[in-house]
């Protein structure tokens, strides 16, 4: 009796500790540059996080309400987006299921996807970052030299050597020579599509011209 319940309470062990490594690795996407987020995204706003509560969205299959987070934003500047006034995004109320989480009173740089009910969704998978903590190439990128490149391909570099296969792909490598996907050429550079198709890494303050003679390699 002794060993069947001890069996039981290994086995209960054992199958919770699955369930929670399952749970925890729930949420889980490919890093992402600046750019890729912005043209992968349906929204792109700048937007002040006024208040939070957690809301009924509906059912699910089996009838229990689900919950969101629903941010009240005041909307600053529309970047990308349909032509309407988003007051609000919603998220996952935990970080296990790419649940994002917001300060009250900070402004932020949001991309995120618009659900077919009108609402804005965001998760961790999305570019969120305070507008503070943005670089000025950054800001300056919104929207025209971004979008200039969303025919391109950005490569993520993840071990040396890594190499282009394509003209119209830009190899990112923060993530190999800075250890961390917020590097220069997250920071700095935009991929920019040029007049005969081809891609390359673009740095400057100025718009880039037609001819991209003044293309900087990172």
């Amino acid at each position: 009796m002794t060993w069947t319940v001890n069996g039981c309470l290994v086995a209960l062990a054992i199958l919770f500790a699955w369930r929670v490594e399952d749970f925890a690795e729930a949420c889980s996407c490919s890093p992402a540059h600046p750019q890729q987020a912005f043209c992968s995204s349906d929204v792109v706003i700048r937007a002040k996080v006024i208040a939070v509560n957690k809301v009924d969205v509906g059912n699910d299959v089996y009838g229990n309400p689900v919950k969101q987070v629903k941010y009240d934003v005041k909307l600053i500047k529309m970047f990308k987006g349909p032509v309407m006034d988003i007051e609000a995004i919603y998220t996952a109320p935990i970080s296990a299921l790419c649940g994002v989480t917001l300060d009250i009173e900070m402004e932020y740089l949001i991309t995120g996807k618009l659900e077919s009910d009108g609402n804005v969704h965001v998760t961790l998978c999305d570019f969120i970052e305070p507008w503070d903590a943005m670089s000025p190439i950054q800001k300056k990128s919104l929207p025209e030299r971004y979008q200039m490149g969303c025919d391109c391909k950005i490569v993520r570099c993840e071990t040396i050597p890594c190499a282009l296969h394509a003209d119209d792909e830009c190899l990112w490598t923060d993530w190999v020579l800075e250890n961390h996907i917020s590097g220069p050429q997250a920071q700095h550079f935009a991929c920019i599509q040029r007049r005969d198709g081809s891609c390359a890494w673009y740095r400057g303050a100025a718009q880039p011209r037609k001819d991209f003679l003044d293309i900087e390699e990172p």
